[in-house]
């Protein structure tokens, strides 16, 4: 027997986890069909699983039907609620049914963007500036409550500000804003997303993201969109965005920001793997934004172009991804 059949036996039967209820659910399908695609690939008996939290067919639970299939392990392609946020990574642990990616609680926080910077900035770690918005005020009729809640921001960050959803991922529902004008807009189309928003400073420079795998961080890569920032249409739709990968730092000093990106991803007590994403200022002083615990897969996306830079195909990345499994089973 070679080494090819020991690795197919070690994971046993495998689900793809893909596709459930979040706002990114296209996404998530197009992540898990390549993950899946490169998993039979190599050999390993795997299968896709689209689960509809909120729509189970035949009344089957999720529970039940992670319960029927009898897998020895999953891979989660899940993004944005439901699959990033730990919701399926506490519904396997109760199941003992070994995962990729990060536990529950750095799910949790992960997807939280408000409790990663509280964390990231009670750590001394670099984050912007920012303002926490109840959307139930941004919906009040009550208009002093809305122009106290402007006055604050303006007061507080100055513009241009970043409004994003505190628990949605893939750019969704996020707005830059240059003026208190379109403040309110902005404000009223994250509120569809969440009950949560973060108004954040905005950081002139340059945008970057490091993936990590297994304990090490990928090669930066330097992003560049002709649109205002790196939102969905940049991310999953246009062919305008530039990757630069290597990313045309020095290497000392990508070095530097790549040990700052382990530490921020370690901070939340994620492991496995993932992305961190950064700015740096016209100083060169680095601004983490935001973590992924389960970034996308598909041909736009960010870790397999890094892994391609250092030699790993996309169908090795894939399977060394499931070996981030609790365990082999």
């Amino acid at each position: 027997m070679n080494s090819h059949d020991n690795t197919c036996k070690a994971f046993g039967r495998v689900a793809v986890l893909m596709g459930g209820d979040s706002a990114e659910r296209e996404v998530s399908l197009k992540s898990g069909a390549a993950a899946l695609s490169a998993l039979k690939r190599k050999g390993i008996d795997a299968f896709g699983l689209d689960l509809r939290f909120n729509q189970h067919e035949n009344g089957l639970s999720i529970c039940q039907q992670l319960n029927e299939e009898k897998i020895n392990a999953a891979f989660i392609a899940l993004h944005g609620r439901g699959g990033e946020d730990g919701v399926i990574q506490g519904v396997l642990e109760a199941l003992n049914i070994p995962y990729s990616g990060c536990k529950v609680a750095a799910s949790a926080i992960g997807m939280d963007k408000l409790r990663t910077k509280l964390l990231w900035s009670g750590a001394g770690l670099p984050t912007p500036a920012f303002e926490l918005i109840k959307a139930s005020d941004v919906l009040s009729e009550d208009k002093n409550i809305t122009e106290l809640l402007l006055q604050r921001v303006e007061a507080s960050l100055n513009f241009p500000v970043m409004v994003k959803p505190a628990h949605e991922g893939s750019s969704i529902g996020m707005s830059k804003v240059d003026d208190r004008q379109t403040l309110l807009e902005a404000l009223m189309t994250a509120a569809k997303y969440d009950k949560e928003i973060l108004v954040e400073k905005w950081i002139v420079g340059k945008e970057y993201t490091g993936g990590v795998l297994a304990g090490n961080v990928l090669p930066l890569i330097r992003l560049e969109t002709p649109r205002e920032f790196y939102d969905y249409q940049a991310k999953y739709v246009n062919d305008d965005t530039n990757y630069h990968c290597p990313c045309g730092l020095e290497k000392e000093q990508e070095s530097q920001y790549q040990a700052l990106v382990l530490d921020a991803f370690e901070r939340i007590g994620a492991e496995g793997w993932g992305r961190v994403d950064f700015m740096c200022d016209e100083l060169g002083q680095p601004w983490l934004i935001e973590i992924n615990t389960v970034p996308g897969l598909t041909d736009h996306s960010l870790v397999p172009m890094a892994a391609r830079n250092t030699g790993i195909e996309f169908d090795d990345l894939i399977v060394q991804i499931l070996n981030t499994a609790v365990s082999c089973g």
